[in-house]
């Protein structure tokens, strides 16, 4: 059997609760509750799910970002409480995060190549040579020019933006990528030209991503399987396909319902 990339196992998130320097109670929130589930090595698993579902928060907390309050996650067969007493280096090798906001998440201050070669110096450990030659692929394998290096995040549009952030993901050379809403600030023609990107990518560097999204045309053009959150639970996982023909949760069918067209390719 095929060790999976990620399992989580019960995995809960609170945020509040006890009581303020008042003594006054404090609202509890339950971000996710009790969750389990996996995500097979060479898969796109998509996480979909309204805002305050908790797929965003279910994504930081596998990169470290956020700590559960309770339950247990494992990546690529290794226990993320552990994974992370090593330090950032070894946690970083397995999985990294593309953010919703590709300009935003690019430091404007800082050069593409200063940008890139951050991950290679640091999680790689490579020398000079090797990261500029490494740097040069990276920004080939996402269809940017190697004249970029030399630019700053304010100079390029969002879908140019969002490769370099792909290339920056990819410079740690993981197995596994959050995509936490990749396409959701891009003009639709250039959505279609980025998904086509990491459909590219994921076959050439054996990458498994989690897809965090709300767009549910978007989820049903790449993924593989489909896991439906509703207020923090987990209230359906399946087939992509057998998702959107034959959805079992009634949450899931009024999410497919409202959705303004859905084309899966043949």
């Amino acid at each position: 059997m095929t060790e999976a990339a990620i399992e989580v196992e019960h995995l809960t998130k609170t945020f509040g609760g006890g009581r303020s320097l008042l003594g006054r109670r404090r609202h509890e929130v339950h971000a996710v509750r009790d969750l389990s589930m996996g995500l097979a090595r060479g898969e796109t698993l998509a996480v979909v799910g309204e805002s305050g579902s908790g797929k965003s928060t279910l994504a930081r907390m596998l990169v470290g970002l956020e700590h559960p309050t309770s339950g247990r996650m494992m990546i690529a067969g290794k226990d993320a409480t552990v994974l992370a007493k090593e330090g950032p280096k070894v946690f970083g090798q397995m999985i990294q995060y593309v953010f919703q906001d590709p300009v935003a998440s690019l430091n404007p201050r800082k050069t593409i190549a200063q940008t890139l070669e951050t991950p290679l110096k640091r999680l790689r450990g490579m020398g000079g040579p090797a990261r500029a030659k490494r740097m040069r692929a990276l920004l080939d394998a996402v269809q940017m020019p190697a004249e970029a290096l030399e630019r700053y995040p304010h100079e390029f549009s969002g879908g140019q933006a969002q490769r370099i952030a792909i290339a920056r993901a990819l410079a740690a050379e993981p197995e596994i990528i959050i995509l936490d809403e990749p396409v959701s600030a891009l003009d639709v023609s250039v959505q279609a030209q980025v998904l086509l990107l990491l459909e590219r990518l994921k076959a050439e560097f054996s990458l498994s991503y989690l897809f965090i999204s709300h767009d549910l045309a978007v989820v049903e053009s790449i993924s593989d399987r489909v896991a439906v959150m509703y207020r923090g639970e987990l209230v359906e996982i399946g087939d992509a396909a057998g998702i959107f023909a034959n959805p079992r949760h009634e949450y899931t069918r009024q999410l497919i319902a409202s959705a303004p067209r859905l084309t899966r390719p043949a």
